[in-house]
């Protein structure tokens, strides 16, 4: 049977496979980007626990149109307002309705918020796109990735001073992730299969994950009673899309989110 993730990556591998793009070229591109990066992870360490990743997201391939019409600028602006530490921008299109002039806007209108770019990274290129684009920390999902292909990729986003959140959904995922060098770890309490979430997940995950390494819970957070059991089982982030893009007012909710106290 073919999954979500099965489609997901099949179209994006299709992709990189029909880009004729030098990678050594757009690598000292990316390179040679005057711009710092903002400090993603940084960002994270600095706010209080638990911080908020708002994600700007207008479909979903379970659920299809969330925000569809959204205005990604005003949105980050909301999301500021509210206290984010940081911000999540989807990037594909096919799926997610997501794009890079999405990244762009809510970055400009935003100019103190780190950004990630939430994509399927599966080539080099995707990293390196990643810092042209402007974004400050690339997603590596283990699931999607080998073991060489998640080091390489870790070892270029720290090249091109970018962040990595890795992410992983079960304690074999962690394992291969704190080999690829991970010091940002996001468990993502969808499965990427089924894209059901577990709840529980995270607090069960998160346990073996170690005290040096940042911890952020994705997918599946309703409410201030979600943050506040993640805050209190150790996680430092938790990164947030569909219950703030469907919310009346987003600023109000994250705000709820961020007054939950470990």
């Amino acid at each position: 049977m073919t999954t979500y993730l099965d489609r997901i990556l099949a179209a994006h591998q299709a992709a990189a496979a029909d880009d004729t793009r030098s990678l050594d070229a757009l690598v000292e591109q990316a390179r040679a980007v005057p711009e710092p990066t903002r400090g993603f992870a940084a960002a994270l360490r600095g706010a209080t626990r638990p911080a908020v990743i708002a994600e700007v997201k207008r479909r979903s391939p379970s659920k299809g149109d969330l925000a569809a019409d959204l205005d990604p600028a005003a949105l980050a602006v909301a999301y500021a307002r509210g206290g984010a530490a940081c911000l999540s921008v989807l990037t594909d299109r096919e799926f997610f309705g997501g794009s890079p002039d999405d990244l762009q806007a809510a970055r400009r209108a935003s100019p103190t918020l780190p950004t990630l770019r939430k994509d399927f990274t599966v080539t080099a290129t995707d990293v390196a796109d990643a810092r042209l684009m402007g974004a400050d920390a690339v997603l590596l999902i283990v699931a999607a990735l080998d073991d060489a292909e998640l080091a390489d990729f870790h070892a270029l986003a720290g090249e091109l001073r970018l962040d990595a959140l890795v992410e992983i959904h079960d304690e074999g995922e962690l394992e291969r992730a704190l080999a690829a060098g991970a010091t940002l770890v996001g468990v993502n309490q969808r499965d990427l299969v089924t894209f059901q979430v577990d709840h529980e997940r995270a607090v069960r995950v998160g346990k073996a994950i170690p005290d040096d390494v940042l911890k952020v819970a994705e997918s599946g957070i309703r409410g201030p009673d979600d943050a506040h059991a993640l805050a209190e089982a150790g996680f430092d982030a938790i990164l947030v899309g569909e219950s703030l893009v469907t919310a009346p007012d987003p600023a109000v909710a994250l705000a709820a989110l961020r007054n939950v106290v470990a």
